[in-house]
Formats: C-alpha cells, sequence, structure tokens
C-alpha cells in the first residue's frame, strides 16, 4: 500500500447499531442494542428499559428537539393572535409539519407574509384556493429568506389547503416575519 491509498481509503462508518450502543453508553443507559453490525439495513433492537432509563431517554430526545418544540409552540401561539387556525400544526420527524389550513386564514397568513392581496374570485372558489396557493407559494419564500413549505390543494377538500413540513430554522424565520 502507498502513501496515497493510505491518505484516499477512509474508514467505514459505523453501523447504525454501533452508533446506538455508543450513544446509550455515553448517556449513562443500559440498554441492549441488537442487530448485524455486517448490514445497515436489519432493524435495530433495543432491549427493554428499566423505568427510570426510559424516563432519561425520554429526556434526552426533548432535549434534542426542545429548539424544534419550541419554535412550533411560538408558531402555534403567533398564528392564534393573528386569528389563524392551524390545527394539525404539530412536530413529527424532527419538522413542524403545518397541515390543513382553510383558505381564508392561508389568505391572512399571505398577507401577513406580505403577499399581494388577492383581487379577484369569490371567498372558497377554486380559483381562490388557486390565488392563495400562488400567494404562499410566493410569499413564504422571500418571508423566510429562501425557506419553502409545499403547498397543495386536495380534490376532496376544496376549501383547504394543505401545507407541509418546514425545518426548525425555518419556523424561526418565518416567526421572525410574522412578528413585524
Amino acid at each position: 500500500m502507498t502513501d496515497i491509498d493510505a491518505r484516499t481509503n477512509t474508514p467505514a462508518p459505523p453501523s447504525p447499531s454501533s452508533e446506538l450502543r455508543a450513544a446509550f453508553r455515553e448517556a449513562g443507559l443500559n440498554a441492549r442494542v441488537t442487530a448485524p453490525d455486517t448490514d445497515a439495513q436489519n432493524p435495530v433492537r433495543i432491549t427493554l428499559l428499566n423505568p427510570t432509563d426510559a424516563r432519561q431517554l425520554a429526556r434526552l430526545i426533548r432535549t434534542g428537539t426542545k429548539r424544534t418544540l419550541k419554535a412550533a409552540r411560538t408558531l402555534r401561539e403567533i398564528c392564534e393572535g393573528y386569528r389563524i387556525d392551524l390545527p394539525g400544526l404539530r412536530v413529527e420527524h424532527g419538522r413542524i409539519t403545518l397541515g390543513p389550513i382553510r383558505v381564508d386564514d392561508a389568505a391572512r397568513l399571505a398577507r401577513l407574509l406580505d403577499a399581494v392581496p388577492q383581487t379577484t374570485g369569490q371567498a372558497g372558489t377554486a380559483a381562490d384556493t388557486d390565488t392563495v396557493k400562488a400567494l404562499l407559494d410566493h410569499a413564504f419564500p422571500q418571508a423566510t429568506g429562501g425557506g419553502t413549505v409545499p403547498v397543495s390543494v386536495r380534490e376532496r377538500t376544496p376549501h383547504l389547503l394543505h401545507l407541509g413540513s418546514i425545518d426548525a430554522r425555518t419556523a424561526r424565520r418565518l416567526i421572525r416575519a410574522l412578528q413585524f
């Protein structure tokens, strides 16, 4: 092996089970992690945790997601202050899902994000829904410094827009845009 070969060969990343074992050990938690270390596609199993370790694991997870949970709570409070109803706002998989929103609430949100006010169509019509979707598609990235949120209209609920998920960073930018 030459010197160049030694420098270009990078070690393989640790297996998922090895990473989890190390994380449990670093946190002082007693849990046995089982999975073949050679196959990264096999499920990783965690043995039963005692109640104390389970509470500690829950605390560690919440600490790791604290910023996302706080951003979701603040966003919910700001939207409630503007009377914008986001009943599906929740944290899932480390992201904030905004969920369904009535067209009139979505139009209010778009106006708060400095979208050009709607000039045509009656509230609740399909054209209105498409117009509000277009306003949000344009205003959201402008207000959040490039962040985007998927906005969709579904046939079975034409009176609603469905907003996708955003990361905590984009949520904090949205909060700042709505606060001023």
